[in-house]
């Protein structure tokens, strides 16, 4: 008998997948039917721990804090990418040398873009 390759390779892959969707489904579906649902002016309130709520529950934060983590986790992972290439450095040779010299060339670039563009500047 012969076989497509698409069931070979992917019909556990499609299995598991519609057991999942469908295990979600459910658990969605019974939830809403076995929660209780009364809808009070206090339920409906913010929850500040046993505290009247005073104000507007939404904190605006100033952008340029997102930025700098934005960046921080950049380059973060970018001392994830370099710790196995220092690793293997002598079994890479001079092209792995080159491909990661390239690799940080396209993150300092990256850096003086945003540096230009004043991401890294603390506005208060």
């Amino acid at each position: 008998m012969v076989t497509n390759g698409f069931f070979d390779n992917y019909l556990p892959f499609t299995i598991l997948l519609i057991i999942g969707i469908v295990f979600v489904a459910i658990a969605l579906i019974l939830s809403r039917i076995v929660r209780p649902s009364n809808k009070t002016k206090e339920k409906l309130s913010t929850y500040e721990c046993a505290e009247t709520p005073v104000g507007d529950a939404r904190i605006y934060y100033n952008i340029q804090y997102y930025m700098i983590v934005i960046v921080f986790l950049i380059f973060d992972v970018e001392v994830l990418f370099m710790y196995p290439w220092a690793v293997q450095l002598k079994q890479l040779g001079g092209i792995g040398f080159i491909e990661m010299v390239l690799f940080i060339e396209v993150l300092m670039i990256g850096l003086a873009y945003a540096w230009r563009k004043e991401a890294l500047e603390w506005i208060q």
